[in-house]
């Protein structure tokens, strides 16, 4: 066991990543990559970790999960009122990483964050399992509480409001779509001399590069 954080080291041999390899289409390759995790067994590899800009400047991280990707962009849903929802809405613009161990790989998107339309939103909530669909109603995300007892409470009163009846959608909570303006590719190898390629859009066109590690 190590004996101290700065002697944890691991080196990557797995696979290595050139230009030549990688589609010209970054969604493409993403989703190459993602059923590679999925064959791989990466638990819940449409984990992704959303940083967002608070309305000082700093950043915020967390850990959420992926929806959909497709050529119209990265989703996820959230609570509009939490955080993370009201700093996307001032502030429009994310990123999001994958890590994905296993495969000694890490997938970077930036790009820029609207709304999903509500009916995409009615969608998805209705496809959650029903006691997910009552949690949306429960927690005002991000706000203080007392207790736990406050949740539990909560749940209860609307686990009798909703009885034998189906759960709406609260107007507060939705979908955000990331659209990408560069995805970035990182393939762990020897000596930390790592691949990297990144695809930047460019005049509505997707460039493709080499990075130094």
């Amino acid at each position: 066991m190590p004996s101290t954080i700065s002697d944890l080291r691991k080196e990557y041999t797995l696979n290595g990543l050139d230009t030549a390899d990688v589609s010209p289409d970054p969604i493409a390759q993403f989703r190459h990559w993602f059923e590679a995790a999925l064959d791989a067994g990466v638990p819940e590899p449409n984990a992704m970790h959303v940083s967002t800009v608070t309305a000082n400047g700093r950043p915020d991280g967390r850990i959420v999960l992926l929806k959909d990707a497709s050529d119209a962009g990265f989703v996820f849903y959230t609570n509009y009122q939490s955080s993370k929802g009201q700093q996307l809405i001032n502030h429009p613009f994310a990123s999001l990483t994958f890590f994905y161990p296993e495969l000694e790989r890490q997938i970077r998107i930036e790009g820029h964050v609207e709304k999903v339309s509500e009916a995409e939103s009615d969608v998805y909530f209705n496809s959650r399992p029903r006691g997910s669909q009552i949690g949306a109603w429960v927690s005002n995300q991000s706000s203080v509480i007392a207790s736990r007892d406050v949740l539990e409470n909560r749940q209860r009163e609307l686990e009798s409001q909703f009885a034998d009846k189906p759960v709406p959608r609260p107007p507060h909570w939705g979908g955000f779509r990331v659209m990408p303006d560069a995805i970035e590719f990182w393939q762990g190898r020897p000596s930390r001399l790592h691949d990297r390629i990144r695809y930047r859009k460019q005049d509505g066109n997707w460039i493709i590069e080499r990075l130094s590690p």
